[in-house]
Parts: structure tokens; sequence; C-alpha cells
């Protein structure tokens, strides 16, 4: 059995508060696009056996498909086992859910080879248990998502819009980032409810001047490299940029595929990984 699992980005992302337990309250409208990990399942008679084409990501209990394999098969009482082979084409640590992604759509494959009775927002209570994108990750598409990122609002899907993004050399610990979010520092929101309104329209000239990631300040500070890649996204003909949750991935959003093709050919030998893509 072959699924493909696909990255997200945000089209815009609030932090509103934090929580006793650490975790913060989040308003995000949160967007799939093609660009996916493949897993290959085989059944085995027992145990979790991982493999990636990517010497770096742990095949263990560290990884996040690890745990849902293991969450699922505790929680509906299965003994029999699985064999995955993960093929990454998303990056890592890169604020685009890589890990989330190919946790939800191993949630999603169990069910449909095991069929135990449980509907998505069953399969969401679950992922959250591993990760606060994993529930978005089941229900995919154009999403508001609130909460920690588990209270999920399908909106009208925002399809088919080039993209181009940006993955520096280094990673960004989202724990970090959180950490040095000074939530009285945060002196604009994005407007969450416009964002909403430009999609419903198509407007995405209005939509990617008007995103905002609150996080950027913070992990610009850490990387400031990240402003100029924004820049320059901006300068090769997209509407608008901005940093993937935590990031530090940047992407631009175009109107036209050949200004999206020429950012692309512009930028692909600047850095080591660059990706045009499209939302889906």
């Amino acid at each position: 059995m072959e699924i493909k699992a696909y990255a997200k980005i945000n089209l815009s992302l609030d932090v509103l508060g934090e929580r006793e337990d650490g975790y913060h309250l989040l308003k995000m409208v949160m967007q799939n696009i093609d660009l996916f990990d493949t897993l290959h399942l085989e059944r085995i008679p027992k145990g979790i056996v991982l493999e990636c084409n990517k010497k770096y990501v742990p095949t263990d209990g560290r990884n996040s498909v690890y745990k849902a394999i293991d969450l699922f098969k505790r929680t509906f009482s299965i003994n029999e086992g699985l064999r995955i082979n993960i093929i990454k084409n998303i990056p890592v640590a890169a604020g685009l859910a890589g890990g989330s992604a190919d946790a939800a759509a191993i949630l999603k494959a169990m069910r449909d080879i095991y069929k135990p009775e449980v509907n998505d927002e069953k399969l969401m209570a679950l992922g959250v248990l591993i990760g606060a994108d994993v529930p978005y990750c089941i229900k995919g598409g154009t999403c508001l998502c609130e909460g920690i990122g588990e209270l999920i609002t399908p909106l009208k899907a925002f399809s088919g819009y080039r993209l181009v993004l940006i993955k520096p050399s280094f990673g960004a610990s989202t724990k970090d980032v959180y950490n040095l979010l000074d939530l009285d520092k945060i002196f604009r929101h994005p407007l969450t409810e416009d964002i909403i309104k430009y999609i419903e329209a198509g407007d995405i000239k209005a939509l990617a001047q008007n995103m905002k990631n609150v996080l950027e300040n913070v992990t610009f500070n850490m990387y400031p490299v990240l402003k100029g890649i924004k820049k320059q996204l901006v300068d090769n003909g997209a509407l608008g940029a901005m940093m993937s949750g935590s990031g530090p991935t940047i992407f631009g959003l175009y109107d036209d595929d050949l200004k999206a093709e020429k950012s692309y050919n512009a930028l692909k030998n600047k850095y080591k990984e660059v990706y045009i893509t499209k939302t889906i």
C-alpha cells in the first residue's frame, strides 16, 4: 500500500495566549500544498519497522509515524505489525508539518486497513496526542485552526495557486521559537477574518498583501538571513511572501505560472532547497 502525506503552509498565524500547560493558543489559516512524502506500508506479523531514505530522520520511537502506529495499535488492540518505508521529500524542521503529515497519513491508512468504527473527529482527537498539527493534516485542504490547532473549521478551497518555497540550510526548533515569543510584544495581529474573506472571494492579491505570521519576528531575529529571502521572493515577482509555521521556510505566492517559473529559476541556484508547487 502506498500513501501520500502532503505538506502545509500557513496563510496566517496568530498567537492569542498561553495555557498553563505551556501550549499556545493559536488562530491560523492552514493550506495543503502539492509537496508530499510517500509512505509504503507492508503488514507484518508483529512489531513496527521503519525505514527512511534520509539517514538523519530517526526510525525509532522519536519518529511521528512510529508514535502514530504505536498509539493506534494500543487504542484499538491491534497485534499485527507494520513495516513502513518513508520517502521524505518535505524538508525537516521547516515549518511545513512534514512529520505531522506523515503521522496523519498513517493514522488514516490504518483506519482503512483495520476498519475500526472511528470517524475523522475521533481520529483527530487521537492525532493531537502526537502533535498539534496532526488534526489539521488529517482534515487537510483550507482550514481555520484554533485552540492549540485541534479546533478545525473547513474553509472555501484555495487550490491551484502557484508557490515558490525556499528552505534555508538550517532548521528551526518550534519549541525554541515559542519559548522566545513574548506575547506582550505582538503589536500587530493578523486580520484573520479578512484573510478568510479574501479566500472566499478568490482575491489572491489582497490575501498575499495581508498575510501575517506573528512568529516571523522571533525566527527572523534568530536567523536574520530570512528577511533577505523574503525580500528576494517579492523582488522576483511574488505578490506576497511569508514564513510558514515557526520557520524557517519562506514561501512566495503568485497569480501567474510564468512569474512563478521565472522566480524559481532565478532562485534555485542560490539556495539548496527551492521548490515550485501549488496549493491543493
